[in-house]
């Protein structure tokens, strides 16, 4: 079987990589054509230790609230190049970033500074699943932000949301601009989905006030310990249900 117009992100290569331990022939994961030999279930074998690569969504997520708390963090178990789109734009926000080895350092000691563009884009370009969580940033920060959205429909969801807090957000198709306001504010919002979730928690952290998030299955669904996580870091959030 040959599968063209692959996705090229990590996680397919992790899979092709632990696949093949278990005796299958998949070859091109990373590239944009995967070659798979066919085998039996016969052939296949168990594999008794296997380590899942980092979720670098997670990480890009821990990264950016402390950005929006204009705060600090360090993250261990990282690999770095899986995250670099995110970290060159919170670079270019005026984060200080340091990477070294599998650890990043973030700190933010100045001003933070708008995007002209945020576009998504397939691995290697910056992840469509960073979008929402990247719009709460940005939120907060002065000036105006473009954010283009070219990987899915409908990503903008969170907008409306975030518009309850306070934020000053224009929707016109896939782009959004983003006007930063001088504070947000708490509020009772909904998640609609993963990373939109994620995204409210990060607007709750940095707003005025307290600020409920509804739909929290959503986020269960793909951060695990968040708030448990958020908490470790100075966060005051909690679990109300």
């Amino acid at each position: 079987t040959i599968i063209r117009n692959a996705a090229k992100e990590p996680e397919i290569v992790d899979l092709q990589n632990y696949l093949n331990k278990m005796g299958c022939q998949v070859k091109g994961a990373g590239t944009d054509t995967i070659k798979i030999v066919g085998c039996s279930v016969e052939d296949l074998k168990p594999v008794d230790d296997y380590t899942v690569i980092p979720d670098r969504i997670a990480a890009g997520t821990y990264l950016v609230a402390a950005a929006a708390t204009r705060g600090d963090i360090v993250l261990e178990n990282v690999i770095i190049e899986h995250i670099e789109p995110v970290l060159a734009k919170l670079r270019e926000m005026g984060c200080d970033i340091k990477a070294v080895d599998d650890k990043v350092m973030l700190r933010v000691d100045r001003p933070l500074k708008a995007l002209d563009s945020l576009r998504t884009l397939p691995y290697p370009g910056f992840p469509t699943d960073m979008q929402a969580p990247m719009m709460a940033l940005l939120a907060t920060v002065e000036g105006t932000s473009i954010i283009t959205e070219t990987v899915f429909e409908n990503r903008f969801k969170h907008a409306e949301e975030l518009r309850r807090m306070g934020a000053d957000i224009k929707l016109n198709g896939n782009t959004a601009i983003v006007r930063g306001v001088k504070k947000l504010t708490g509020a009772i919002v909904e998640a609609k989905d993963l990373r939109a979730g994620a995204a409210l928690v990060i607007a709750g952290l940095a707003a005025v006030g307290r600020t409920i998030v509804e739909g929290t299955q959503y986020i269960d669904r793909g951060y695990e310990k968040f708030s448990d996580h958020l908490r470790a870091l100075g966060a005051n959030i909690e679990r109300i249900n």
